[in-house]
């Protein structure tokens, strides 16, 4: 299924999928409004979601109750290139979380498919065509 990207004004870039819009925007220092997030505030967000999920899904499975369980995540920058070189995620677990998953919840969030894509990444093909 493809996305469609569309411009609605100013710095604002949109994409249209499945039966949503995700907005994006930039903040006003490079000239945007600040109204989204921006598209790189997605991308890191796609990380921490998607170890997210799994941790998620692994507590529902076993009937522990996610309230208190936190994901946070950082990174950190390559000093020469300026492009992220570490994510760093954190599973936040409460003094109750039973002892016994405490690393299978870890193995379960590095299952995310999004950070998957990234130790294998795919082409990225650019193209341009006249629209009728």
């Amino acid at each position: 299924m493809p996305m469609e990207i569309m411009f609605p004004g100013g710095k604002r870039v949109d994409a249209l999928h499945k039966s949503f819009t995700i907005n994006t925007d930039q903040e006003p220092k490079r000239g945007g409004e600040g109204s989204a997030p921006e598209p790189f505030d997605l991308f890191m967000a796609s990380i921490g979601t998607c170890a997210g999920i799994f941790v998620l899904v692994f507590c529902q499975q076993r009937n522990i109750p996610t309230e208190n369980v936190k994901l946070v995540m950082d990174w950190s920058h390559n000093s020469e290139t300026k492009l992220i070189d570490k994510f760093r995620i954190d599973i936040q677990l409460p003094p109750d979380f039973p002892e016994k998953y405490k690393n299978a919840v870890v193995k379960a969030a590095k299952l995310c498919s999004v950070a998957k894509h990234l130790e294998n990444p795919p082409e990225i093909e650019v193209t341009s065509s006249i629209r009728s």
